[in-house]
C-alpha cells in the first residue's frame, strides 16, 4: 500500500501541507477531507465524538488512531491509552505528537490484552470491511474487553445516499448490504487501491451485535443520520 492517509498526515505534521486528501467511494464522487480536521482538538469535534470521550473509562484501546487525536485527549484526562492504526504514516505522528502507546497494528492482530474502553470513532466500524467480516470483529472485541467494559463505535446508516421509487421504497443493491462500500483515497496526485468499508445502519447492527452475546445501546445520534452506540456484555 502507498499509505497516502499516512503520508498526508506527516506531510501536515511537519510543516508541509499544501493540500487535503480526496476520498471517494462507489456510490460518491471525489469529497476533500481537510488535514487540519484530522488534527482538531476535544472542542472542535462533533458531538458524537466529544460523547464517546466524554463516556470514556479505565484502559482504553483507541482503534484506527489516525493522528492520534481521540488518544491525546484521553491521556491529559488521566487515562491510560493504546492507540493503534495499520498506517505506518499515522502512527509515526500519533507518536510524534505524543501518543505514548501507539502500535502498527490491525484490531484482529491483538493478543493477550484487555480494556474497559475500545473506541471505533470517526465511522470506526468502518474497519469491519463486511457483513461477511463482522462476526470475526465481534468475537475479537469480545475477547478484548474487560468484565464491565465497552465499545463505543459510529456509523452511519447511508439509506439517504440511495434513490426512491415512486411508491417511497429505496433502490439499493441486489447483490450486497447498501452500506459495503468501496473507498479510494487520493492525495498529490497519487491513488491508492480500493478498499472495503462498511457503514452499518443501527437496527441491523443491534441484531448482529445481539447475536454475539453483546448488549446494545444508542448514546447518541448526529444530525445526518450518524449514531454512537455503546456495546457491552451482561
Amino acid at each position: 500500500m502507498k499509505d497516502l492517509f499516512g503520508k498526508a498526515l506527516l506531510d501536515y505534521q511537519r510543516g508541509n501541507y499544501t493540500e487535503d486528501l480526496q476520498t471517494e467511494t462507489n456510490i460518491s464522487e471525489i469529497d476533500v477531507l481537510p488535514l487540519p480536521y484530522l488534527f482538531r482538538s476535544y472542542l472542535e469535534m462533533p458531538l458524537i465524538e466529544q460523547t464517546a470521550l466524554d463516556l470514556s473509562f479505565g484502559k482504553v484501546l483507541d482503534v484506527g488512531c489516525g493522528a492520534g487525536s481521540h488518544a491525546l485527549y484521553l491521556q491529559q484526562k488521566g487515562l491510560w491509552v493504546m492507540a493503534i492504526d495499520k498506517s505506518p504514516g499515522a502512527v509515526t505522528v500519533a507518536s510524534e505528537r505524543g501518543v505514548q502507546n501507539v502500535a502498527l497494528t490491525e484490531l484482529l492482530q491483538l493478543q493477550h490484552k484487555k480494556f474497559d474502553t475500545i473506541l471505533l470513532l470517526m465511522n470506526g466500524i468502518g474497519v469491519f470491511e463486511s457483513l461477511e467480516r463482522l462476526p470475526a470483529y465481534l468475537e475479537k472485541l469480545k475477547e478484548l474487553l474487560n468484565p464491565g467494559g465497552q465499545v463505543l463505535a459510529d456509523s452511519s446508516d447511508l439509506i439517504y445516499m440511495y434513490d426512491r421509487c415512486e411508491n417511497g421504497g429505496v433502490i439499493v443493491p441486489g447483490d450486497r448490504y447498501y452500506g459495503e462500500l468501496d473507498y479510494t483515497v487520493h492525495y498529490k496526485g497519487e491513488s491508492e487501491e480500493s478498499f472495503p468499508w462498511l457503514y452499518l445502519d443501527s437496527k441491523l447492527f443491534e441484531e448482529l451485535a445481539s447475536e454475539t452475546g453483546f448488549q446494545f445501546e444508542i448514546v447518541c445520534q448526529g444530525e445526518h443520520y450518524d449514531y454512537l452506540c455503546r456495546l457491552s456484555l451482561g
